[in-house]
């Protein structure tokens, strides 16, 4: 199977090692998710925007319970009308339909410090709304899965650790 990882963190995957001051839990997931896919054979892509100096024109500048610009500038760039879905003219109900065929599902990692329980009942899970809901199934895609490390800020060594632990084999099971 082919994976594409996308990493928008302004540390890069370099930052992904525990070194203080160059460190980041964001990059550090997505190591693990990468190693856990290698391990079970899969190829896999990095796109790592910071590294590759992607410029998110055109989209908004805040994180704020959503995603970074980048990653939604990502977005906006690559799934394009015409080559990632079609409209469909005429059609009742939702109008687009998939034609990224071989695509087995879309998996987002999600890091905050925000707690779990307030981002899903305070703020309503505006993440997979903006993802899920509002993009990838709306053209069609299937298999969505979304793992959440809150607050991050409060966890300990261990319990970072067994949850990137926990992502490699998420990902070594796919």
């Amino acid at each position: 199977m082919k994976v594409l990882v996308v990493l928008d963190h302004p540390y890069t995957i370099a930052s992904a090692q525990n070194v203080p001051h160059q460190r980041s839990f964001s990059a550090a997931v997505a190591a693990a998710a990468i190693r856990g896919a290698r391990s079970a054979g899969h190829q896999v892509d990095l796109i790592d925007l910071a590294a590759d100096g992607f410029q998110p024109a055109l989209v908004f500048p805040v994180w704020w319970e959503a995603m970074p610009a980048a990653t939604k500038g990502f977005l906006d760039r690559v799934l394009t009308k015409g080559v990632m879905y079609e409209e469909l003219p005429g059609a009742r109900g939702n109008p687009f339909r998939n034609r990224m065929t071989s695509l087995g599902g879309v998996s987002v990692l999600s890091v905050m410090t925000t707690p779990d329980k307030a981002y899903r009942w305070w703020y309503r899970d505006p993440l997979t709304k903006i993802l899920f809901k509002g993009t990838f199934a709306k053209i069609g895609v299937q298999n969505l899965r979304w793992t959440n490390y809150a607050s991050v800020t409060a966890k300990t060594p261990q319990q970072r650790a067994r949850m990137l632990r926990q992502t490699e084999q998420a990902f070594a099971g796919l």
